[in-house]
């Protein structure tokens, strides 16, 4: 089942929605409803408020069927304004000339833990590579619709 359609067969017709957009990963789904680009700050409130109840409760039946927590946001042109989301900690092993970077961070006052740098980093990465970052997702896709197609496994 495609989280997409999963969604789109349950989101309220009443909240009047433009549309949405599902950004997903291993730990998370994020359902950004858009409702279109002249959203201002007290639409955004009354959104939030209004509609909590049935967020969370569409988002304990996602997790129950889809495995994954679900996290909500809205679209406003180009922006997304995000309720609660989760923060997954990620393990990495960094060596010392990239340790120094983020040292370097802290030291800066850019950041106050290693933790934190290293989030710093991945946003401006994201910022600022959206284009190649998107072309890749894109390339990612192709992939997997070409690997969809072809010959399939037997089992023995």
């Amino acid at each position: 089942m495609q989280i997409e359609d999963w969604f789109a067969s349950r989101l309220p017709s009443r909240w009047g929605a433009a549309g949405f957009e599902v950004i997903a990963d291993q730990d998370e789904i994020l359902v950004l409803v858009d409702l279109g680009p002249d959203v201002t700050d007290g639409d955004v409130v009354l959104f939030r408020d209004g509609t909590r109840d049935e967020r969370v409760a569409l988002a304990l039946s996602a997790e129950r069927i889809l495995g994954r927590k679900v996290a909500w946001g809205l679209k406003r042109g180009s922006d997304m304004v995000l309720f609660t989301t989760a923060s997954v900690p990620v393990m990495t092993r960094l060596r010392l000339p990239e340790r120094r970077v983020l040292d370097t961070l802290i030291d800066g006052g850019i950041a106050r833990t290693r933790s934190e740098a290293l989030a710093w980093c991945v946003r401006l990465v994201g910022e600022n590579e959206k284009e190649w970052l998107g072309d890749l997702r894109e390339a990612f896709e192709s992939v997997q619709e070409v690997r969809s197609r072809g010959p399939k496994a037997r089992k023995r």
